[in-house]
C-alpha cells in the first residue's frame, strides 16, 4: 500500500525532474555537450565544484571549458603538464585551488590512458548493493596516480571509509546512470538501483523534517539510511528522491501541494 508520505514525494519529484531544472543546475554544463567522453569528463569536475551558489558555479564551470577549449576529454585525456598546465594555473573555485585543478587533471589523464572513459574506470571497482565500494575506488585510484599527489585533493574526492556522505560523487553518479529529463543515463556500468541519495546539510534537514532519518549527522551511514527508506518507496530507482529533497530545500513545496 502506497502512504501519503510517497505520494507528497512522489509528487515533488514530478514537480522538481522537469527539463526548466537544468537552467540553473550545474548538470547544465554537462548537457552543452553531445560526446559521451565530454559529458562524463566535464561531469566530474561539474560536480565535484557544486558548492556555492549555483550560477557561480556555472561560471566557474564556464571558464573551465573555456580553458580545456570546449573539448574535456581531450584536454583531460591528453593534458601534458608542461604544454597545457598554465591552463589551469589560475583557476580556483572556493577552497578548490590552482593545485587542485593541475592534479585532478594530471592523474585524471593518468587513469584515462589506461582506461579509455570514466565509465571504465568506475566498472572495475566492485559494486553490489550501492555504490559505495565504487566511489572508494576511484577517489583512491585517482590519489594513487602519482606519488607527487598533494593530500590536499583528498578532501575534494570523498570517501565512505572516511565517513563522508560523498554528495558530489553521488550527484555525479546519479547524472550518469539515471534517464531523465536532467540526468543523462550515459552508463551501463552500475544501476539506477545501487543508486545512493546525495546528501548534504540540505537534503538532509527535509529528510528529517519528514521523519524519514533520524542519524543526526550527514555522513555516509546517513546517506545509505535515506537511500534504503527511499529504496522501500522505490525500489529500482531511489535516487529519484533527490529531485523531492532538494527542490523542498531550494524552492519550499509548490503551492499545489499547500493547498
Amino acid at each position: 500500500m502506497v502512504s501519503g508520505l510517497q505520494l507528497y514525494l512522489d509528487a515533488l519529484v514530478r514537480h522538481f525532474e522537469q527539463p526548466a531544472f537544468i537552467r540553473e543546475d550545474p548538470v547544465a554544463v554537462v548537457h552543452g555537450f553531445t560526446d559521451p567522453r565530454d559529458q562524463e569528463t566535464i561531469g566530474l569536475y561539474a560536480a565535484l565544484l557544486a558548492w556555492g551558489r549555483r550560477a557561480t558555479v556555472i561560471d566557474k564551470l564556464t571558464d573551465l571549458c573555456e580553458r580545456m577549449d570546449f573539448r574535456p576529454y581531450s584536454f583531460v585525456r591528453g593534458f601534458d603538464h608542461a604544454r597545457d598546465g598554465h591552463r589551469l594555473a589560475t583557476f580556483r573555485h572556493r577552497t578548490f585551488q590552482p593545485d587542485d585543478a593541475f592534479w585532478l587533471t594530471m592523474n585524471l589523464s593518468l587513469l584515462l590512458r589506461r582506461f579509455h572513459t570514466l565509465e571504465a574506470i568506475f566498472r572495475c571497482a566492485h559494486t553490489d548493493k550501492d555504490v559505495g565500494p565504487a566511489i572508494q575506488a576511484f577517489s583512491d585510484a585517482v590519489m594513487r596516480m602519482s606519488d607527487e599527489t598533494p593530500p590536499r585533493l583528498q578532501k575534494h574526492l570523498a570517501r565512505p571509509k572516511a565517513g563522508s556522505a560523498c554528495k558530489r560523487l553521488c550527484m555525479y553518479l546519479r547524472w550518469m546512470v539515471r534517464q531523465g529529463p536532467v540526468d543523462l543515463g550515459l552508463w551501463t556500468c552500475i544501476q539506477p538501483h545501487q543508486l545512493v541519495l546525495p546528501l548534504d546539510i540540505h537534503s538532509g534537514r527535509q529528510a528529517r523534517h519528514l521523519g524519514l532519518l533520524s542519524r543526526k549527522g550527514n555522513d555516509w551511514k546517513a546517506a545509505l539510511e535515506l537511500t534504503e527508506i527511499c529504496r522501500s518507496f522505490s525500489p529500482c530507482d531511489p535516487a529519484r528522491y533527490d529531485f523531492a529533497f532538494f527542490g523542498l530545500g531550494a524552492y519550499g513545496a509548490p503551492s499545489f501541494l499547500l493547498q
